[in-house]
C-alpha cells in the first residue's frame, strides 16, 4: 500500500514556506506520496474567530526571526523578511487549485513561494502570477480558469475537507484523520504516514 500524506496549505502563510521547500525530498526518501491540497485558510480563521495573527506585530516579528533561524538550520534559502500580507484577492490560491486539479501544483507552489520569499514578489499579484506561469511553461489561461465557477466549487470542497479534519492553520499534514500542524511537525507526519502503510 502506498503511503500518502496530504499537505493542506495556504499561499499567504509565512510558515508554509519551509515545508513547501522540503516536503518532496523528505517524502520521497521515506517512500511517501504527497497530495497537495491548497485551501482558503482565511475562511477557516474567520469561522474560528482566529484572525489576530497579522495584527500582532510583536508575534509577527518573532515568527519572522524563527523562520530565519529554522531556515538556516535546515539549509533552506532565506533572503530576509518578504512582503506581508499577500494574495489579497486569493489569485495565487485560485491558480493553485487549478494547478492541483491538473497535476502541476508542486512546481507552481514552489515557484510562488520562491518568488515571494527570495525575490520579494508578493504572491497573488497578477503580474507575478503571470510571470510564474510563463516560467513554468503554463498557459495564462490558468488565470481565467482560476476565476471560473468550477474553481469556486473546488475551493468549497477543500475548505470543507479542512473543517472535517479540524484544521486551524497552514501547513497542516494529514494522514487519514490524523493531523500534524506546522513545519516542525513535517518529519513526524512523514514518519507516521510511512509507518501507517507498513513501510
Amino acid at each position: 500500500m502506498t503511503a500518502k500524506l496530504e499537505l493542506f496549505f495556504f499561499y499567504g502563510s509565512i510558515h508554509t514556506y519551509l515545508s513547501v521547500m522540503r516536503i518532496d525530498s523528505l517524502a520521497a526518501t521515506a517512500g511517501v506520496e504527497v497530495v497537495w491540497r491548497p485551501f482558503n485558510l482565511r475562511e477557516i480563521l474567520i469561522e474560528q474567530n482566529n484572525t489576530s495573527f497579522s495584527k500582532n506585530q510583536v508575534r509577527l516579528t518573532y515568527n519572522w526571526r524563527d523562520i530565519e533561524r529554522r531556515a538556516a538550520r535546515l539549509g533552506v534559502p532565506f533572503a530576509g523578511r518578504p512582503p506581508y500580507p499577500v494574495d489579497p484577492d486569493l489569485l495565487a490560491l485560485r491558480v493553485g487549485v487549478v494547478a492541483a486539479a491538473e497535476n502541476w501544483c508542486p512546481e507552481y507552489t514552489k515557484a510562488t513561494f520562491r518568488a515571494w520569499f527570495l525575490d520579494k514578489k508578493a504572491s497573488g499579484t497578477p503580474v507575478h502570477v503571470e510571470a510564474i506561469l510563463g516560467a513554468l511553461g503554463k498557459s495564462p489561461d490558468a488565470i481565467a480558469k482560476a476565476q471560473a465557477p468550477a474553481t469556486d466549487e473546488q475551493l468549497k470542497a477543500a475548505a470543507e475537507a479542512a473543517r472535517r479534519l479540524g484544521i486551524f492553520g497552514s501547513p497542516t499534514f494529514a494522514v487519514g484523520q490524523e493531523i500534524f500542524w506546522g513545519d516542525d511537525r513535517l518529519e513526524d507526519a512523514i514518519d507516521y504516514a510511512a509507518r501507517s502503510s507498513g513501510k
